[in-house]
């Protein structure tokens, strides 16, 4: 809004030309939504409390860790609103609105932060840790998933490739399978992250540096000169992206002032799965899905802790992590809850560094 706006009046005064820099527009959509969170974090934490969003819930068949979380009944959940609304308002004011990519991911963080927020709703309501049913929000987000996938694929200037992190012309052809590969990273990232999302302050961490990481993979990919030089999938229209990119860290640092050990407000699943979504498909949109596969490993562990705990347990009758997902298992070992969440996040930060080292490992 402000690009449509301000840029024009660099016919009058040459400073507005600055708006033309998507650099520029980057860090001010990161301090946006910094700023926004940071000041409007009380107000929603109050308003929160004072309808009882409340995180009076304890996990089922769950008993090992309760003893974690007796100080957290009472703070409040669903503070995900938080950050999507850092996110939309930022992207707003600083976003080139006339970008259809912009505009697919702010559908995204929707739809997938609407599918949350009614499933932190039913579980308040009921008092208990079933909101909406897992087939009920699958098939949300897969309709989402089916939607973006076609789509991309009807796109006549998408690339249908798959692309090889560290191998410069590897590329796999994806064809009829491109839209279930779609729905694959876009469902499979946001439940991810919604299983990392069970201490304080380590979701939204982790996906800090991995969207920092991101910023800078979308901005380069949506040049055409350093596309080329690197050897990377050029993506007309991606470097707008980093706007979205920067203003998802600025959201994420601003919603970890206060959710941070000992948080004062909870995500719940409202930011959890909108936030999820919103990293899958960045990843979609520039070409990079293998590459989250680094840069998000700390969520990709997360779930594949959890799938080989009941795999395990269903076939051999035997677990292998003493609770998943594995920052339980952590904690079960002994270690302080802020030592297993800082822990995680240095994890979280090399792989931010290795997954941009593939654009010049190639």
């Amino acid at each position: 809004m402000l690009y449509y706006f301000l840029y024009p009046l660099r016919d009058y005064l040459f400073f507005f030309n600055i708006f033309k820099y998507i650099t520029f527009r980057a860090v001010g959509a990161s301090v946006t939504a910094f700023l926004i969170a940071i000041f409007l974090g009380p107000f929603v934490i109050r308003w929160l409390a004072r309808f009882r969003v409340m995180n009076e819930t304890k996990r089922e068949h769950a008993d090992k860790i309760h003893s974690f979380y007796e100080a957290k009944d009472k703070i409040p959940t669903m503070g995900g609103v938080l950050i999507v609304g850092s996110l939309l308002v930022s992207n707003l004011l600083w976003g080139d609105l006339s970008n259809r990519y912009l505009w697919i991911l702010l559908l995204v963080v929707l739809w997938f932060g609407a599918i949350g927020f009614v499933d932190d709703f039913l579980k308040l309501k009921n008092g208990n840790t079933r909101g909406l049913s897992s087939l009920v929000k699958l098939i949300g987000q897969f309709v989402l998933g089916i939607s973006l996938g076609t789509f991309l694929y009807l796109d006549g200037t998408f690339p249908k490739l798959l692309y090889i992190p560290f191998l410069k012309e590897v590329t796999i052809y994806l064809g009829i399978w491109f839209v279930p590969f779609i729905v694959l990273v876009l469902v499979g990232t946001s439940n991810a992250l919604n299983l990392t999302d069970g201490l304080d302050g380590l979701a939204v961490g982790c996906l800090a540096f991995a969207a920092g990481a991101f910023a800078i993979l979308t901005y380069l990919a949506g040049r055409a000169d350093f596309a080329e030089y690197l050897g990377i999938p050029y993506v007309i229209g991606a470097s707008e992206l980093a706007v979205f990119c920067t203003s998802l860290v600025g959201a994420a640092v601003g919603f970890l002032w206060y959710n941070s050990y000992p948080a004062t407000v909870m995500m719940g699943d409202t930011g959890s799965l909108s936030l999820g979504g919103a990293l899958g498909a960045v990843a979609i949109l520039i070409k990079s899905e293998l590459v989250l596969l680094i840069v998000g490993g700390i969520f990709v562990w997360e779930a594949l802790s959890v799938i080989l705990q009941v795999m395990s347990f269903r076939l051999f009758k035997k677990r292998v992590f003493l609770m998943s997902p594995y920052h339980h298992h952590l904690q079960l070992k002994g270690l302080e809850e802020s030592k297993v969440t800082i822990r995680l996040w240095i994890v979280a930060f090399i792989l931010a560094l290795i997954g941009l080292s593939t654009l010049k490992l190639r």
